[in-house]
This record gives structure tokens, sequence and C-alpha cells, in this order.
């Protein structure tokens, strides 16, 4: 904004100075050339009625030399004296015999002789200098009997010309300078709450108005009303997601605890059930199971909208080698197999604790969706892609640097409606299997999301589906080693992928 404004002022500034100099200027110059032929005409004049009496004094070959050297001198030119049958009566200068001769035949010679006006002006180049010259008849009467010719150089009127367009152009100069400054303090003071309201909609767009309020005190009226009302939905704003992320909150930790002693009810209920009843017992256990997975659920996304952690760096072969490790028997349990595969891909930057509850959402859903004796692929891939503007990262080659995350399964898989609205929180596919509840994915988008990458759903090769998880990779700067890697846990260190 500030540039904008400055570029305005120093526009408009431009023009006026535009709009006033260079008229300025062409007036000035025709002044001068006025002046100039002013001055030419007076002197030939002058020159003319001197030449006049002394002819009729008869002393024209003793007086008029003198006299036309001196006005020479004075004017800075040339001046001659020719009578009418075309002979040089005196001159400033030597002349030829042959210039002599040429001199009555010049337009403005001729034009004089004739008795056509009393005075003639020319301009010519000479040399490569242009010359202004003026004639002048001696006399009354038709014919003349003589003319005389006063011939200026214009370089002098040039040069004075050219500097008034130089003096012009750096008091131009002076002037934008000056509007520079001053335009470019205005700028700032407008543009100032401007940029406050920008910083704060920032803050407010990452979770938070960490600065307060905005001052509504500076700027125009118009930029302090747009602050008040902004400060005013602002305050509003955050009121509403602390409410909301309270109420979530409390109603999840207030809902733990009568579940937890549903649960223990149902446990101890168990024996003295019938056997025609054992099936609806089971039934309410698994809903009841449910229920407090919702519950964690959105407890875990209170508390991810509660704060908005730093991304660190997180060595996700590791951590995908030691969920494998956690899972495995789990997924032996219900007769599918859990793979681990991929490239070494180095640390990525996620939230703490992230990754870990990415993969347990995931392999949850591949698992209970996974018929036994098939196979779910947990891999790990890099990926490096043309940069993009949504990028935040890119490696030195000036390409995007990521890590795929890919859990795949041989499950019956989702169509494209559904794996769009996948993400959506508390729902779940029609013929999905019982137990779910349908946060996980939406709570894997979340982690993505606020870890800088993202999630998608894609239909696995195998003909079930395939969850693809993109991270950016950490950056090595050039010339050091390795990453250092997390000090490892105290029993046995996971293989290698």
């Amino acid at each position: 904004m500030t540039r904008r404004l400055l570029l305005t002022y120093l526009s408009i500034a431009a023009l006026v100075l535009l709009c006033l100099e260079i008229p300025l200027g062409f007036v000035y110059s025709r002044a001068e050339r006025d002046r100039m032929v002013r001055v030419a005409h007076d002197e030939a004049a002058s020159l003319s009625a001197f030449a006049e009496l002394s002819m009729d004094a008869g002393r024209e070959a003793q007086d008029l030399p003198r006299r036309v050297t001196e006005c020479a001198r004075r004017i800075g030119g040339q001046v001659t004296a020719v009578s009418r049958n075309g002979t040089v009566i005196a001159s400033s200068q030597p002349m030829s015999p042959e210039r002599a001769r040429d001199l009555a035949g010049l337009p403005e010679v001729a034009t004089a002789l004739g008795g056509r006006g009393s005075t003639d002006v020319r301009t010519s180049r000479i040399g490569g200098v242009q010359y202004l010259s003026v004639a002048a008849p001696v006399g009354h009467a038709v014919p003349p009997v003589a003319a005389v010719r006063i011939t200026l150089p214009t370089d002098t009127v040039h040069a004075r010309v050219h500097q008034v367009w130089l003096l012009l152009a750096l008091v131009g100069l002076a002037v934008l300078a000056v509007v520079a400054g001053v335009g470019f303090a205005i700028a700032r003071w407008a543009g100032r709450p401007i940029r406050e309201l920008e910083q704060a909609t920032l803050q407010l767009a990452g979770g938070s108005l960490a600065g307060g309020p905005v001052t509504v005190t500076n700027g125009p009226p118009e930029v302090r009303s747009l602050a008040a009302a902004f400060n005013q939905t602002a305050a509003r704003l955050e009121h509403l997601l602390a409410s909301q992320r309270a109420f979530a909150g409390e109603a999840s930790h207030e809902l733990k605890t009568p579940l937890a002693a549903l649960r223990l009810r149902l446990d101890n209920l168990e024996p003295a059930v019938a056997d025609h009843g054992r099936g609806s017992l089971a039934a309410a256990q698994t809903e009841t199971d449910r229920l407090a997975r919702m519950v964690e659920g959105l407890l875990a996304m209170a508390r991810l909208e509660e704060k908005a952690a730093r991304r660190e760096p997180v060595d996700v072969a590791r951590v995908c080698a030691e969920r494998h490790r956690t899972w495995a028997p789990a997924f032996q349990d219900h007769g599918v197999l859990l793979r681990l595969t991929g490239d070494r891909v180095g640390p990525v930057r996620a939230l703490p604790g992230a990754v870990e509850q990415i993969l347990d959402n995931l392999l949850s859903n591949a698992l209970r969706h996974s018929p036994p004796g098939t196979t779910v692929s947990l891999q790990l891939r890099h990926r490096a892609d043309r940069y993009r503007a949504d990028r935040r990262r890119t490696a030195s080659d000036g390409r995007a640097s990521w890590a795929e995350l890919h859990v795949s399964d041989e499950g019956p898989g989702m169509t494209e409606e559904q794996r769009r609205r996948a993400f959506d929180r508390f729902w779940r596919a029609p013929d999905a299997p019982k137990g779910g509840t349908g946060l996980g994915l939406a709570l894997v988008q979340r982690l993505a999301h606020a870890s800088g990458g993202d999630v998608t759903l894609r239909p696995a090769p195998t003909g079930g589906l395939s969850a693809v998880v993109r991270l950016s990779r950490v950056d090595r700067p050039e010339g050091s080693h390795a990453f250092p890697r997390p000090r490892p846990p105290a029993r046995r260190q996971p293989a290698e992928i």
C-alpha cells in the first residue's frame, strides 16, 4: 500500500510539473529568439540610418567602416554594407571577391535592395553553425541606394535555452524528491493501521490474536472504523472458538467417567447374564467401547485446537518401525499380515506425537476392514515434486521434498464419493464394520494439516484402499552430516527400513 500511494503522489506531481515546465520552456525559447531578432532589427535600423547620413554627407568611405566594425564587435556577429549595384561598401570581416559578388544575391539582401519592406529576417546554417540574418534598406528611395546586413550566431541563444531546460529539469527533480519524502511519510502514516490489521488478520488466521486488539487511534477515520469493527469481530470469534473448545473438552472429560463406570458395570454383570442374553451384553460392551473411542477422538481434536504446537524433526522411519512392532501381534491375531517396506526418507517436520497418532488410526482402520489371509502394507516413499506456490519447503535443486507414508489394505475399498466424504467427522461408510466412530480419518487429516502436510485416499493396486500421508522432509544444510537421530529406546533397536 505504501508503494502504491507513493507512486500515486509521484505520478500526480510529475504530471503537474510536465504541464507547467514544458510550456514554460517553450515560452522562454520563443522569447529568447524574439529578443535576438529584436536586437538584430534595432542594430540594423540604427546602422541603416547612420549609413544614410554618411552617404548623404559623402563620408561613407571614412565613417561607415568604423561604425560597421564597432557594431560587429558589440553584437558578436558580422556586419556588411552593400551598394545598389552589389559592391561591398564596408564589412566587419575580410571578404573574398567571390563572396562579395554572391552577397547581393542572398534572399534577405535582395529583398532589402528591392525596396520590398524595411527589414527581412532569415535563418541559415554556415559551417555547421546556425545564423540569424537581418537586412535593412538604406534610405527611403525606391530602390534604395544600399542595404546593411547583420548576421548573428544563434549558439549563445541555444546555450541559454539549454541552461533553462536543464534548470527546469533540476527543479522538477528537486520537487519530485520533496514530494517523495513527504508522500512517503504520509503513505507510511496512512498504511500503518492497514499493516497492523494485516498482521492481526494473519495471527487470527493462525488461531490466536497474540498481539492484542488493533490500535484504533491512528490513521484515517475509515481505517479506524475498520479497525474497531475488526477488533469486535476478532473478540467475538475468539470467544466463540474458546467456548467451543471448552465445551468439547469438558463434555468429553465428563463423559469419560460415566463411560468407564458403565463399562465396569457391564463387565461385572457378565457372570450373572444368562446365555440367551450374552449377545445383547456383548453388543452393549461393543457400543460402550465405540463411545469411549469417540470420546477419546473428541478429546484429541480438542487438544489439537487448543494449542498450535511447534513442528519438530521426527525420524519417521523409526516411528514406523516402532508402530509396526506394536501392531504386528494384533494383525497376527486376526490372520492379517502387516508388512513394512520403504525408502530411507530421513527426518520430517511434524507436531510432536502426530505421526504416531496418524499411524495408529490408519492401521486401526486397515485392520478393521482387512479380511483374514490378506496383507496390509506400511510403506515409506520419497517424492520430489516440481515447485508450486503452496509448497513450504524445497530441496536444493528447486523441487519440493516430501516423504510419503502409504498404508494400503486389501479390503473392499471405497467409491470415489465415499473417499471424498471419508474425512468428514462422524461419517461412516454404509457397509463399514461395526465399532468405528467416524473420527479416525478426520483426526488424521487435522494432524497432517497441522504438521504442514496432507492426506489423500486412493484405490490400492490390490483392490483395497490406500491412505497416503505426505509430510515435508527436513533439508540438510550443505556440508553438514546426517541429521542426528533421537536417542534410541532402552529396548532393542528396530530394524532399519
